[in-house]
């Protein structure tokens, strides 16, 4: 036995064929929907000239889809929030790709900065603001693709300021 670990590996790994993964073209787990999102926010050549500020309304821009699924690429200037809300059906991955965003439930808030990610099911009732001085950027993929969200009562007035979780 080998003191560090039980576990050897004997001649060359890739030579077992039938333990290797094919590459998929498409995500269809939530770490690979997860992983999307990183993949995306590491490549800032493509998504960063595509951003947009207007300080009237949330911008967002559809910047792509795959079977079943959307990405939308949001801006968040200083006090711009989605109001609480779920996404119908539709599971998601958000991802913080710039500046910070503050996540409210019923039950915690939560800073997200940049890298952050959030992952939910479909029902998932949060409110998403930027409570910075600085404008914000995020990614957004849902599966299947957004086609609703339902607008909720405020329902995170019982979470107190001092209850933030990062």
């Amino acid at each position: 036995m080998n003191s560090d670990s039980d576990l050897q590996i004997a001649g060359d790994i890739l030579e077992v064929q039938h333990l290797l993964q094919p590459a998929r073209e498409h995500p269809v787990t939530v770490a690979e929907f997860a992983g999307l999102a990183r993949s995306v926010a590491a490549d800032r050549a493509r998504w960063e000239p595509l951003v947009r500020y207007d300080a009237t309304t949330r911008w967002y821009h559809r910047l792509g889809t795959g079977p079943g699924y959307e990405l939308w690429l949001l801006s968040w200037v200083p006090g711009q929030g989605s109001g609480h809300h779920d996404h119908g059906r539709s599971s998601g991955v958000l991802t913080v790709l710039d500046g910070r965003l503050t996540e409210r439930t019923g039950h915690a808030t939560r800073s997200l900065a940049p890298g952050a990610q959030r992952i939910f099911a479909p029902g998932y009732v949060h409110e998403v603001v930027n409570d910075s001085l600085e404008p914000a950027v995020s990614l957004h993929i849902y599966y299947p693709g957004l086609t609703e969200m339902p607008m909720h009562a405020a329902q995170c007035a019982s979470v107190r300021p001092d209850a933030v979780t990062a």
